[in-house]
């Protein structure tokens, strides 16, 4: 019984990672347009476009910059809420990241 009791202390004691995702650029989109996170995940935007694109948050919380084709750049999720994000060169691409 003790030790089932360790047990279940240690597997709450375990840190939780902040977990890395992926969007491409690709096609004048981002894929996905829509992605799902926990606050303090990171997502890796890539441009796999002929253009340079950003991404950025519309509430201003992230924003990957001019990235040229090949180029990636990574951003932290810092709050719980959702985050529609456009490119700055190119208003109609659009998604939204929604933190938990």
């Amino acid at each position: 019984m003790r030790t089932m009791l360790v047990l279940a202390l240690l597997a709450f004691a375990v840190p939780a990672y902040a977990a890395n995702h992926a969007v491409q650029i690709k096609g004048m989109k981002f894929h996905p347009a829509k992605i799902s996170v926990a606050v303090g995940d990171t997502i890796t935007f890539t441009n796999a476009d002929s253009m340079t694109h950003t991404a950025t948050a519309g509430d201003g919380s992230f924003d990957t910059g001019q990235l040229a084709k090949g180029k990636s750049a990574k951003v932290k999720i810092a709050k719980a809420g959702a985050h529609p994000f456009h490119c700055a060169i190119h208003t109609s691409m659009t998604g939204t990241v929604t933190a938990k």
